[in-house]
């Protein structure tokens, strides 16, 4: 009969192996793949296209805005400032962009984090952040949004025209479907069921 036990040597190789992991740079994906591993679930599940949008289908700000206005799609003003800040741009070229949305929670802040640990940990995680025109476009592509749910867009804030650092938000309310703005401020605080919209890498 053949012994299967393991050995201290084998054993030893593998914490090795796991501690040079754990300890490098992409340490947190290892260290999420072992919490769900130990938990007998599959550790390497990625995270699921929510939706993919279109971008770059409009020349100018301008048009994009009527667009926004045609639609019955309400702006918030501050949003609306951001949206004529020369850091906004648009997309050069037409293409597709596949969305993720995931919780401050599910990046494993359980108690909540600021936008700059938010947007830390999903970057180790494989994701990226939105150009600013997700925002204007998933509002657009979006009319089908559930009443009370708001999605923020992980990207880089722009300062509107006081100073202040914003981001792109995109809700439905009593009020309509609305593209509004949230705090950009790198240590602004979310809670953990706050959710936020990324870009999936290709």
């Amino acid at each position: 009969m053949n012994d299967t036990r393991v050995t201290r040597r084998e054993v030893n190789g593998v914490i090795k192996d796991l501690r040079q992991k754990l300890f490098g740079a992409e340490g947190y994906k290892w260290l999420l793949a072992l919490k769900r591993f130990l938990r007998k679930e599959n550790p390497w599940v990625e995270f699921a296209i929510w939706r993919t949008i279109h971008l770059g289908s409009f020349k100018t700000v301008q048009d994009l805005r009527q667009a926004l206005l045609d639609a019955s799609c309400r702006i918030g003003d501050w949003a609306n400032d951001l949206l004529g800040q020369s850091a906004f741009k648009l997309v050069a070229e037409e293409t597709d962009a596949d969305l993720v949305v995931v919780s401050v929670g599910e990046l494993g802040f359980k108690d909540g984090a600021t936008r700059k640990e938010i947007y830390e940990r999903a970057i180790q995680l494989g994701l990226e952040l939105c150009p600013p025109e997700i925002g204007p476009q998933l509002r657009l592509q979006y009319k089908d949004q559930p009443l009370g749910e708001w999605l923020l867009i992980a990207m880089e804030p722009i300062a509107d025209s006081d100073g202040c650092l914003d981001v792109f938000d995109v809700g439905h309310d009593g009020d309509g479907l609305w593209l509004s703005s949230g705090n950009g401020l790198s240590d602004s605080f979310w809670d953990a069921d706050d959710r936020w919209v990324f870009l999936r890498r290709k």
